[in-house]
């Protein structure tokens, strides 16, 4: 088999529920470094683990397959061939071993597919008045509390022996537009995003990965939003939030951002990501990101290598489902 090259510093997304011909020889030219799957993508589990089991004979066995299966409304497996899991808000004030339980399920639930990247928890915070883009996504408005439930969901999908990523640093809570539609344009000040900026910081050392927000911070860089400001990556996120993690971006096809796939890939890359995400699955957009997206660096392999081997060592082989369920479920029941 012939080696392929270095791949791109990109996660793309699939077209279809199938690996197609097309896609299979575009990869070999010019490997993506992951993919993210979409409803789009997922029938049932016998063709999820098919087309997993695919993606890896071509790119590799420890290839990053990313979903976003946060629970509520943000999730991409769905009844009736997989559970139902509660929104992020439902745990609120409940005990860490009710939120760790659930993560944990939810991780095992995407491992048994062949998902090993799950784009959870939000530590966005819940705030009022805000566009509920986020909404019951996020934990809480008290930064303590996000920190507190986040990081056991941490724990919990590393326990099912998948890498988190946690969403969307430096904070998404205060737009009042969603990024899909629009670039949200934040005026508070500095001291004011210090709050928002507060759970990133107290769990940038769990191994996790994290996802840019698109979004424009006046306080921050006046021209650019996260994903693509240098400024916001390297001294806001990397230095004063702490984060020395994989840094995805958002999807690069969401409409707060204009241009090219590549050309933003570049944009993003320079800024300080170490991977982007581009998610249509359509195969002219995902050509044009592998051909101008920057190849992976080292750096970046090497932080996706480090949060590979915390997932890994996290991982336990004795979790009983059904105990957890339970252990969840009583929690949630008490409270409503």
């Amino acid at each position: 088999m012939t080696a392929l090259p270095r791949p791109r510093a990109a996660i793309v997304g699939l077209a279809g529920t199938t690996l197609s011909a097309e896609e299979a020889a575009l990869f070999r030219a010019s490997p993506p470094a992951g993919l993210i799957l979409f409803a789009r993508n997922v029938t049932e589990p016998g063709q999820l683990r098919a087309l997993t089991a695919t993606a890896r004979d071509l790119l590799g066995p420890e290839l990053p397959i990313l979903i976003d299966q946060e629970g509520g409304r943000v999730a991409r497996l769905r009844p009736p061939h997989w559970p139902a899991f509660p929104a992020a808000a439902q745990f609120e004030g409940l005990p860490e071993a009710a939120a760790r339980a659930n993560a944990a399920l939810l991780g095992l639930t995407c491992r048994a597919m062949g998902l090993n990247v799950v784009c959870a928890p939000v530590l966005d915070l819940r705030l009022p008045g805000a566009h509920q883009v986020i909404g019951d996504r996020a934990f809480a408005a008290d930064p303590e509390e996000v920190v507190r439930l986040g990081r056991a969901w941490i724990a919990g999908l590393h326990d099912a022996g998948c890498i988190p990523v946690v969403k969307h640093v430096p904070g998404h809570g205060r737009a009042m537009v969603d990024s899909h539609l629009d670039l949200p344009r934040v005026t508070a000040s500095r001291d004011d995003l210090a709050r928002d900026c507060a759970p990133f910081a107290a769990l940038a050392d769990t191994g996790a990965w994290a996802m840019t927000a698109h979004i424009l911070y006046e306080a921050l860089d006046s021209l650019h939003p996260a994903t693509l400001s240098h400024e916001v990556v390297h001294h806001v996120i990397r230095r004063a939030i702490g984060f020395q993690g994989v840094l995805v971006s958002d999807d690069l096809a969401m409409k707060a951002l204009h241009g090219a796939p590549g050309a933003l890939a570049q944009h993003a890359v320079a800024a300080g990501c170490d991977l982007v995400l581009h998610c249509t699955g359509v195969l002219a957009e995902t050509a044009d990101c592998l051909r101008d997206c920057p190849v992976l660096s080292e750096a970046a392999e090497a932080r996706m290598a480090e949060a590979r081997a915390v997932a890994h060592a996290a991982y336990r082989i004795d979790l009983d489902p059904a105990a957890l369920a339970a252990l969840r479920d009583s929690h949630l029941a008490a409270a409503a």
